[in-house]
């Protein structure tokens, strides 16, 4: 597989200047395991974001819980702050199904009632079974139907995008 992939590190520079005129010290930012979180602790923070970041892990939201089962690797979720009224922007790394989003915003919702949710990715992928789209996006992809999109990060922080074939 030869498509090439944005530099990731370039993608939240772009997602820093979009989000950057909307937020305020009462915006909350909640990040989905694992991509994410690692996407929001950096924008969180290059945002200077005054509420502390949420992560979700919405393994159990899953609607494919029943037959994929309990992973080892299951965290609590956490928003250290009060969802009701707020706005929130949800943060993950590659927005493919709609799967993942739909779990994500079942769980803020068990939190509370937001004022609204907007959601943030890295990139867009299409191929979307549900009817779910990104508010803020660092870029569309075209990639071969049999390929995953996936986000890795360094010791160092560094993110990068890799393309790999589909079990």
């Amino acid at each position: 597989m030869s498509v090439a992939l944005p530099d990731a590190e370039a993608l939240v520079a772009e997602l820093v200047r979009q989000l950057a005129p909307r937020v305020t010290a009462e915006t909350g930012m909640v990040g989905i395991v694992t991509g994410g979180v690692w996407l929001a602790e950096r924008l969180h923070r290059e945002l200077g974001l005054a509420l502390p970041l949420g992560a979700l892990d919405i393994s159990f939201y899953r609607d494919d819980y029943a037959s994929s089962g309990l992973h080892a690797s299951v965290k609590p979720s956490q928003i250290p702050f009060e969802v009701d009224g707020r706005h929130i922007l949800l943060v993950d790394d590659v927005l493919y199904t709609g799967r993942t989003v739909r779990g994500a915003l079942n769980e803020i919702f068990d939190y509370g009632r937001p004022a609204s949710v907007s959601l943030v990715v890295l990139a867009d992928r299409g191929g979307r079974e549900l009817p779910i789209c990104a508010q803020h996006v660092g870029a569309t992809l075209t990639v071969p139907a049999r390929a995953k999109v996936v986000l890795s990060r360094s010791d160092g922080g560094v993110l990068t995008l890799q393309l790999e074939r589909d079990a």
